[in-house]
C-alpha cells in the first residue's frame, strides 16, 4: 500500500522543495520506519531536490495481525480475513497510518516553518491502487470540488486477460495548489469513503473525527451526505447524528439532509407526560385522544424520500429511507429505515449525485414549508395548529415569524414529539415560548383545538385510511373549525417524472392513496361545501406543463369569516 506526495517549488520561491520534510517532520536524507498494530510504515524520499521533492509512505500490512485475537467461533473469522486486498489497496489502514506518521502535518502544525504550513503548495499525490466500486467518476465527484485535478485510471482485473474487463480499483493522481494539511485531511476522510469500509469498530467518536478533519470543507461539499454515510459505513444511528451536526454547522434544517439526531433517552416506551421547558410543552393526551394513540389509526410519514426504483402500493409497501438529495415527503411519525439512495442500483452502494454548477436548489421540503408559511400569512393567521407536526420542521420555521403568536404542534407519536420539543428548546426564548407540542390523533375530536386562526395538514391526509378520512374531516373542519386550513399532498400525476415511479406506484410505503389534481380538487370542494369553506389551489415546486407540480396545496377559508367581515364593513 503506497501513497506519494510531491511538492514542486513555485517560480521565484526562496525556499527549496525539500522543505516538504519540515512540514512532514521527516528528514528527506534518511528512511524511517514506524511500527503499526497491523504492520510497518516506511517513510522515504525517492526524489529530493531544490526544485521537486517526493515523500512516499509505504505501508506493509500483516494480514495475520488484522485478525489476531479473533477466535474461529466469531463471525469475523474467515479465510477472507487472511486473503484480501488490504496489503495493496488504499483504505482506512492508510488513513490511520497518515494520522500516526504524519499527525503533526495533518493538524497543520510546523514549529520550524510555520509560514510554510499556511502556504498553498503545488502538490501531486499518487496512489497506485484505490478501491472505487462506482468507477473513476466517484473519485472525480469527491475530490474535484475540493480544488483537485483528478486523474482516475481504471485498473484491469488481469493485464494478461484484457477480455476480463476492468476491476473496481483505480490508479488515482491528484494535482492542485493546496496547503499540505488540507491535502492530508482530504485523504484521511475520503480514502475510507471510496473504499466503503473500515478495519476497526466504529462508535460516536468517529463522528467527532469526521467533523474535525472535515472542518472547512465538508459542510460545503456537494456530496457531503454521501461522504458522511460512507465514512460511517452506513451505520444509520451515527449517520443521522453526524448529518444533524453538519446541518447545525451550516445553519440548515437537519430534515433537509435526512438527519435525525439520536437521543438515547428516547429509547424507552412512550409515556404520557408533560415536560414544560422555556415555553415548550409536551402535553398529555385528553381522554378523547388516549384510545386513538393505542389504536394507531392515524400515522404520518417523517421525511420519507422519493428515490429512483422505489415502488409501493397499499398492498405492497416499498422500503423506507431518508435521503439528502431526494425530495422530502413529510413531517410526521414513521421512522425511516435502511434503503436505497438516489442513483443506487439494487444491491449496490449509494452513488453520489452529479456535481452541478451554482448554488444548490432548495429541496421540495423547503419549498413546501415556505408555501404553507405564505398561505398562513395571506390568511392573516396568528394562532396556528400544525396537525401531524412530526419532528417539528414546520414549527421551527413558523416560530421565527413574530406575526404568529401561538403555534401548537400535534402528532400521534410521543417519540417524534420529544424530538420536536428538544429542537424547539434550542430556539431563542422569544421563539420557544410561543410553541407547544402535544399528542393527539387527528381522527378524534379535541375541544382544546377549537378557536385557532388556521390549521396545517402538511403531507398528512395520504397516510390516513380511506375509511378514516371522513373522521379526520369531521375532527378538523367540523369540530376544530379553524378560520383557515392549509392542506398539501403529493400529486400522483407527477410520479412519472421520478425513475421507477409510474401509474399505481406510491412515493412512500405508508401512503394509503395518492391523488391526481382532479381527485384532490374534487375532495377539497366536497369538504369545503360540507363544512362551509371556500377553497383555492396552489402548486408547490417547479411545474411541469403536462403533469403539474410535485406537490399540490389547497387553502380552505371559512365562509362565515368573509360574511362577518362584510357585515362589519357595511
Amino acid at each position: 500500500m503506497l501513497v506519494t506526495i510531491s511538492c514542486t517549488r513555485p517560480v521565484g520561491a526562496e525556499w527549496p522543495a525539500t522543505d516538504l520534510g519540515y512540514l512532514l517532520h521527516k528528514n528527506p536524507s534518511r528512511r524511517q520506519t514506524f511500527e503499526q498494530s497491523y504492520g510497518v510504515a516506511h517513510v522515504l524520499y525517492p526524489e529530493a531536490s531544490d526544485e521537486r521533492c517526493t515523500a512516499a509512505l509505504l505501508l506493509e500490512i500483516d494480514p495475520v495481525r488484522l485478525v489476531r485475537g479473533k477466535s474461529k467461533g466469531t463471525p469475523d473469522f474467515s479465510l477472507g480475513q487472511y486473503v484480501n486486498d488490504r496489503p495493496y489497496a488504499a483504505s482506512s489502514l492508510l488513513s490511520v497510518a497518515i494520522s500516526t506518521v504524519f499527525g503533526t502535518a495533518l493538524h497543520g502544525r510546523c514549529a520550524q516553518r510555520p509560514e510554510l504550513a499556511g502556504t498553498a503548495l503545488d502538490l501531486r499525490i499518487e496512489l497506485p491502487a484505490v478501491p472505487c466500486k462506482g468507477g473513476p467518476e466517484y473519485a472525480e465527484r469527491v475530490f474535484a470540488p475540493l480544488g483537485w485535478t483528478v486523474a482516475a485510471t481504471p485498473l484491469p482485473l488481469d493485464p494478461a486477460f484484457p477480455e476480463w474487463g476492468e476491476s473496481h480499483y483505480v490508479r488515482l493522481e491528484l494535482t492542485g495548489t493546496l496547503r499540505l494539511a488540507e491535502a492530508l485531511t482530504h485523504l484521511y476522510v475520503l480514502l475510507p469513503v471510496l473504499d466503503g469500509s473500515k478495519h476497526y469498530w466504529l462508535d460516536t467518536a468517529e463522528i467527532d473525527k469526521l467533523l474535525r478533519f472535515g472542518e472547512g470543507w465538508l459542510t460545503a461539499h456537494p456530496e457531503r451526505e454521501w461522504i458522511t454515510r460512507r465514512y460511517l459505513t452506513r451505520r444509520h444511528t451515527l449517520v443521522r447524528t453526524a448529518l444533524a451536526r453538519l446541518a447545525e454547522l451550516d445553519d440548515q434544517d437537519p430534515e433537509e439532509l435526512g438527519a435525525l439526531e439520536h437521543d438515547y433517552d428516547d429509547e424507552g416506551p412512550d409515556t404520557e407526560t408533560t415536560v414544560p421547558h422555556r415555553g415548550v410543552d409536551i402535553a398529555a393526551p385528553t381522554t378523547e385522544l388516549a384510545d386513538s394513540r393505542v389504536a394507531g389509526e392515524y400515522t404520518s410519514a417523517s421525511d420519507a424520500a422519493v428515490r429512483p426504483g422505489m415502488t409501493g402500493t397499499a398492498g405492497q409497501p416499498a422500503a423506507e429511507t431518508r435521503s439528502c438529495n431526494a425530495l422530502v415527503e413529510g413531517s410526521g411519525s414513521i421512522a425511516s429505515g435502511p434503503g436505497l439512495e438516489p442513483g443506487e442500483p439494487a444491491g449496490g452502494d449509494p452513488a453520489p449525485q452529479p456535481v452541478e454548477s451554482g448554488e444548490r436548489a432548495p429541496s421540495l421540503a423547503v419549498l413546501r414549508r415556505a408555501a404553507v408559511h405564505r398561505a398562513l400569512l395571506a390568511e392573516g393567521a396568528s394562532r396556528v395548529l400544525d396537525l401531524g407536526c412530526g419532528q417539528g420542521a414546520l414549527l421551527l420555521e413558523l416560530a421565527a415569524d413574530r406575526a404568529l403568536t401561538e403555534i401548537v404542534g400535534v402528532d400521534v407519536s410521543m417519540r417524534e414529539l420529544k424530538i420536536a420539543a428538544r429542537r424547539v428548546r434550542r430556539l431563542p426564548e422569544w421563539q420557544a415560548r410561543r410553541v407547544t407540542v402535544r399528542q393527539g390523533a387527528l381522527t378524534y375530536t379535541d375541544a382544546s383545538l377549537r378557536g385557532f386562526d388556521a390549521a396545517v395538514l402538511m403531507e398528512v391526509i395520504e397516510h390516513v385510511d380511506a375509511t378514516r378520512l371522513q373522521a379526520l374531516e369531521q375532527a378538523v373542519f367540523g369540530a376544530a373549525a379553524p378560520g383557515a386550513v392549509v392542506v398539501t399532498t403529493p400529486n400522483s400525476e407527477f410520479n412519472v417524472r421520478y425513475d421507477g415511479l409510474g401509474a399505481g406506484a406510491f412515493r412512500h410505503s405508508d401512503h394509503r392513496f395518492e391523488w391526481t389534481r382532479a381527485e384532490f380538487a374534487a375532495w377539497a370542494h366536497r369538504v369545503g361545501a360540507t363544512h362551509g369553506y371556500a377553497v383555492r389551489f396552489e402548486p408547490v415546486g417547479p411545474e411541469d406543463a403536462e403533469v403539474g407540480a410535485s406537490t399540490q396545496m389547497a387553502v380552505f377559508t371559512r365562509k362565515n369569516n368573509d360574511d362577518d367581515a362584510a357585515k362589519g364593513a357595511a
